[in-house]
């Protein structure tokens, strides 16, 4: 099989606390492993020679969850930009934070513009960590930036390019394939314009357990599939 890299791969990083939960440890484990495979992945990404990785780490919807966890998980992300910096400048990663900003923390906020600015003009690689960040959000968003730039002069100017261009991640093409991992079949408000003509994968692997190997069992089951786009195979 000749096999096909998709340019940009996204990843809805689940099942943390159910990692930890079956080998008898705190959440917070879980999430602690979790971020050891973010970077292996970033690396193998990298190296496989996808251009693009997007994945999804808080959601407008998270804040629902336990503010002991949800300190936690701000003090990790924290952290782990801290630790990540040299690393990211070093393999010229351009980090972005894509998501709502006026509810986070104001060192986490400080952490994620530190970052973004020292790896701003690195082109070798594209992470994009979504924080605050659900689709239904960032389609409202997108709509009132697109009112406010172009609707003074004409709302019928305002098309799907138009609109396109003020998303989240308007300077990339859409995902080509989108990753759940744990065997959940759903997308959880994740990404819901740019994965209009995605491919889905949902392996039951929990993403604490989601070596480096998976990269390469994503790009496999990537070039198995026909994309079509609405035309038929000759």
């Amino acid at each position: 099989m000749n096999l096909i890299i998709p340019e940009h791969l996204a990843v809805i990083m689940d099942g943390n606390g159910r990692w930890a939960k079956k080998k008898g440890l705190p959440r917070t484990k879980g999430h602690k492993q979790g971020s050891i495979r973010v970077k292996e992945v970033v690396k193998e990404a990298k190296r496989r020679g996808i251009k693009v990785l997007t994945i999804f780490a808080f959601s407008t919807e998270n804040w629902n969850r336990p503010k002991r966890e949800i300190n936690y998980l701000f003090n990790y992300l924290k952290d782990f930009l801290t630790n990540y910096k040299a690393e990211l400048i070093k393999e010229a990663i351009k980090l972005k934070i894509i998501g709502r900003r006026d509810r986070l923390d104001k060192k986490v906020l400080n952490k994620i513009k530190e970052v973004e600015a020292a790896t701003f003009d690195n082109d070798k690689f594209f992470l994009n960590i979504a924080i605050d960040y659900g689709g239904r959000w960032d389609i409202v968003n997108a709509a009132q930036k697109a009112v406010k730039q172009f609707g003074k002069k004409s709302l019928e100017s305002i098309d799907e390019k138009v609109f396109g261009s003020c998303l989240s991640l308007s300077e990339f093409g859409d995902p080509d394939i989108l990753v759940r991992t744990s065997g959940e079949k759903r997308i959880s408000n994740f990404l819901l314009w740019q994965t209009a003509y995605t491919e889905f994968y949902f392996p039951k692997v929990l993403w604490p357990d989601f070596s480096k190997e998976w990269v390469g069992k994503v790009i496999q089951e990537y070039s198995r599939r026909v994309r079509k786009f609405g035309k038929i195979n000759a």
